[in-house]
């Protein structure tokens, strides 16, 4: 098994016992600024959580097990402590890993509510869940890392779609992971990483991390991909997931379904990477999935202002959905699924 150096500082980690805080990286700042958030209280990760200082489904699922213990701490009352997992459960509507963490953390409150209410070893019993879930997905990573890299040769072309590496996860990241584990298998890959417009995930955070990991490679204009791929300069396309619906239709960064209709146009293999966290087999179809609609003015000021003109209206989905007859194949910690996937993705979301 091949060594994959950590780096520091993580994208998010707890510190201290009961009585400590969530700190993580604010990701609006980067790559000129890295700065460290010190997360105190449910309603202060919430709003990291809705501008973006923390993404990525993982790491939301993630954040979101930390914001549950936060919220006992913070929580007088068992309502209280209801309508704080209500308000992170509406801080990122589309992200099921989210949802997966919260239903969790709603779990063990179920339990211990039989007991009478007892915030602080509801507090305990959240910080340790959260704790684990923060190891589980480290190793996650490790293993979608070592299953994708299976389907990479030396010398190949890779296109990828927004931020799937350690500042989307706890750990080594999903798509991004398999590219670090490949290069760190001693294979030469060269990356093509998407702006990913309007907040240009891709250009501030897969660039960044490129350059960190020392993984050749160069940035696109979003409108250069399909182009790109249809040229004969692209081998595979690479991407995480923020949802995959049962029959296999996923939803992902907005940008994502051209890339992939340009793929299948082009004959070229196009792979889902997620761990079965972001499954959500009670969503039948894509055309289920709720797609956040964000602020506008991401989209008519972005980094400068007088992007257009004054006033001018604009839409803002955050995702789309990609349909499973479009996907190569979906790779998981559990192994890699072809189509169709119905099935595949029953079992691995019942064990």
């Amino acid at each position: 098994m091949v060594r994959i150096p950590e780096i520091s500082p993580p994208t998010l980690e707890w510190i201290g016992d009961e009585t400590g805080s969530l700190q993580l990286i604010d990701q609006t700042l980067l790559p000129r600024t890295l700065k460290v958030l010190d997360i105190q209280d449910c309603a202060t990760l919430i709003d990291a959580i809705q501008r973006l200082a923390i993404r990525g489904a993982p790491a939301l699922g993630v954040a979101a097990a930390y914001g549950a213990a936060l919220a006992a701490r913070e929580a007088a009352t068992p309502q209280e402590w209801d309508q704080a997992l209500q308000a992170l459960r509406a801080s990122r509507p589309t992200a099921v890993n989210l949802f997966f963490a919260l239903a969790r953390a709603e779990d063990i409150a179920r339990r211990e509510r039989e007991k009478g209410w007892d915030p602080q070893r509801l507090l305990r019993l959240l910080l340790d869940e959260a704790r684990n879930m923060h190891r589980q997905d480290q190793e996650l990573c490790l293993a979608m890392g070592r299953h994708g890299a299976e389907l990479l040769r030396d010398g190949m072309r890779i296109l990828t779609h927004c931020n799937t590496g350690r500042f989307a996860t706890a750990g080594i990241g999903t798509a991004f992971g398999v590219l670090v584990t490949a290069h760190a298998q001693g294979k030469d890959l060269f990356v093509y990483a998407d702006e990913t417009r309007p907040l240009l995930q891709g250009a501030r955070l897969t660039a960044f991390e490129l350059e960190e990991r020392g993984i050749p490679g160069a940035l696109l204009c979003d409108g250069a991909g399909p182009g790109l791929i249809l040229s004969g300069e692209v081998d595979a396309i690479l991407v995480g997931a923020d949802r995959i619906a049962a029959n296999g239709d996923t939803a992902n960064k907005v940008g994502t379904l051209p890339l992939a209709l340009a793929a299948r146009h082009a004959g070229l293999p196009f792979y889902i990477v997620a761990p079965t966290t972001t499954l959500d087999p009670e969503t039948r179809e894509g055309r289920e999935i709720v797609i956040e609609e964000r602020d506008p003015r991401e989209v008519t000021l972005g980094p400068e202002e007088g992007r257009c003109p004054p006033g001018f209206p604009a839409r803002n989905p955050a995702f789309d959905v990609t349909p499973a007859e479009l996907i190569t194949a979906l790779v998981t910690e559990k192994g890699v699924a072809s189509p169709p996937f119905s099935s595949r993705i029953q079992d691995w979301a019942a064990e």
